[in-house]
């Protein structure tokens, strides 16, 4: 808290610097509201002409008036309170923004509002979305996005969704990757809501494209609770307006080991065979919510130590390592610019490389490169699976002997609901779902124990009170496609000889677990559901 407080002092100290030098470019006095008593003038304007003309009097008597006004008031204000007060003479001085806003908080005291917890419930919540609209309405702008910021956190969300319908504004949280809705907003309310997002995301309103912005600071609400935004937006123009997709970032470095992973033992054997020997290229594949960046993080934290050096290229930096130079990259660097970035990273002579995403072919050939260079390159790619994957990789950089010397692990994964164990219902498949069940368990790997399908149980989610949707968290389904003398194989042959389904058939020949046979296992292990594992590997 005292570092905060520094913090926010600082910052207010080097606001009112850089207003000070803005009114002497404009040739205005300044007036610093940083320190004093503030004296209300409360019958020369009334509240709502202190907002729209962006005024505030800081001192007056019978003859003379001082106002207030910030570098965002309008040239044309300053000749029309003169008109208005011409019995009197009227001064002006420039006064910074914080300072303005904190002069309105005396003029315009913030409301006592009681903040209404947001719960998810099984049934209807029809109740609980109306008196969420209401506080979300009653409260300012700011307190707005802190309080959604702060509820989305109680009830372990991962984002937060905006969604502009014809009538009003859809507020969702995604909670162990199903989205639940929370409140409605009305457009007058929204745009305010929107503004305060976009100042402090750094985003522009009237965009017509997609932006990417990143919210970390500190703020209290009205109700004196502190709450820390670490926010990634991401802003789109749709049909009725701007939709929003807060994602919230509470990471902390004790999360990212590989024990929290949930490796199986052949899964970890694999990871600490590559922590050993960093070098080639391996690559985490997902859909957005997947989990990647963990993963990522998770070997980052485990190869930190003295004696390598390690660069990421991020966009954005979505948490901060000790010990690993972090190279932000949001919204600067497309194609070609962004591979000559990763280049100027390789000749810094790093051991491990880690690259955000990649997204286009040069980018793909410059981490092949740094691969085949002695360097260990960590990157996310997008792909339905691990072999769907590495083929839309060989696209990309073409047919090239050195592409599986290359490769060290294509690792796809997907999130599911975890169950909680203390209301889990098992129950034993009916004939036709066992039937089912043989044909997926009949694909494992040849040299993989089959369960006995006979002795199969499943299980499904209870509901209490505290719990009404019977899952507790999320874990992971996972596959890891090493580069194996078969692989290798296929990857030598004619491009339209390559397809995806080859590649799975002869990695899951060689000892590959796909997606799928990893949920079901986790089904059967009573970890998930086997709806779940259907709901999201399909």
């Amino acid at each position: 808290m005292l570092y905060t407080k520094l913090w926010m002092d600082d910052a207010r100290k080097s606001e009112e610097l850089v207003t000070q030098r803005r009114a002497g470019v404009i040739g205005l006095n300044y007036f610093d509201t940083s320190s004093g008593d503030k004296k209300l003038y409360n019958d020369i304007l009334p509240v709502l002409e202190l907002y729209q003309l962006k005024v505030v009097p800081l001192s007056a008597d019978e003859y003379h008036i001082h106002f207030g006004i910030t570098t965002t008031t309008a040239q044309q204000i300053i000749k029309q309170l003169t008109e208005r007060f011409s019995d009197q003479r009227l001064n002006f001085s420039i006064i910074s923004e914080t300072g303005f806003k904190d002069y309105m908080k005396l003029y315009d005291p913030p409301k006592k509002v009681k903040y209404q917890d947001i719960a998810i419930s099984g049934g209807d919540h029809t109740d609980m979305i109306a008196a969420v609209s209401a506080t979300l309405d009653s409260v300012r702008p700011d307190d707005m996005l802190a309080y959604l910021v702060q509820q989305a956190y109680s009830l372990k969300a991962s984002d937060i969704h905006l969604e502009c319908q014809r009538e009003n504004v859809r507020v969702r949280f995604r909670v162990d990757g199903v989205l639940h809705p929370v409140a409605s907003l009305s457009y007058e309310k929204y745009r305010h809501l929107v503004s305060v997002v976009a100042s402090a995301a750094n985003i522009s309103t009237e965009e017509k494209d997609a932006q990417t912005g990143h919210i970390s600071r500190a703020y209290k609400l009205a109700t004196g609770e502190d709450v820390t935004l670490n926010l990634r937006v991401e802003a789109v123009p749709t049909v009725y307006g701007m939709d929003i997709v807060a994602r919230l970032f509470n990471l902390k470095l004790e999360f990212f080991h590989l024990e929290n992973l949930g490796l199986s033992p052949d899964e970890s054997k694999i990871v600490d065979d590559i922590i050993r020997h960093p070098t080639g290229m391996v690559l985490v594949v997902g859909p957005t919510g997947s989990g990647k960046t963990t993963t990522l993080y998770s070997l980052i934290n485990t190869l930190n130590t003295p004696e390598r050096k390690i660069i990421t290229l991020e966009d954005p930096v979505e948490y901060n390592m000790p010990g690993v130079v972090q190279i932000p990259v949001v919204g600067q660097l497309e194609g070609k610019n962004f591979a000559e970035k990763l280049r100027a990273v390789l000749r810094l002579d790093p051991d491990v490389v880690m690259v955000g995403e990649i997204r286009d072919q040069d980018t793909a050939k410059t981490a092949l490169q740094g691969a085949l260079t002695g360097h260990l390159v960590l990157s996310t790619f997008h792909g339905a699976s691990a072999s769907a994957a590495l083929t839309r990789m060989l696209d990309m950089v073409g047919i090239n002997p050195l592409f599986a010397s290359a490769m060290r692990l294509v690792m796809a994964q997907r999130l599911v609901r975890r169950l909680d164990d203390k209301l889990k219902q098992p129950y034993k498949p009916d004939e036709a779902l066992k039937t089912q069940l043989r044909a997926v368990i009949d694909t494992f790997p040849p040299d993989m124990q089959r369960p006995d399908i006979s002795q199969v149980t499943l299980y499904k989610p209870g509901t209490s009170n505290e719990n009404p949707f019977g899952y507790s968290g999320q874990l992971a389904l996972r596959e890891q496609l090493l580069m194996t003398p078969g692989v290798q194989e296929i990857l030598k042959l004619p491009p339209n000889q390559i397809t995806t389904e080859a590649l799975e058939k002869k990695a899951v020949a060689e000892g590959m677990r796909t997606m799928l046979q990893d949920g079901l296992l986790k089904a059967f292990a009573g970890q998930t559901t086997l709806e779940e594992v259907y709901r999201v590997v399909g």
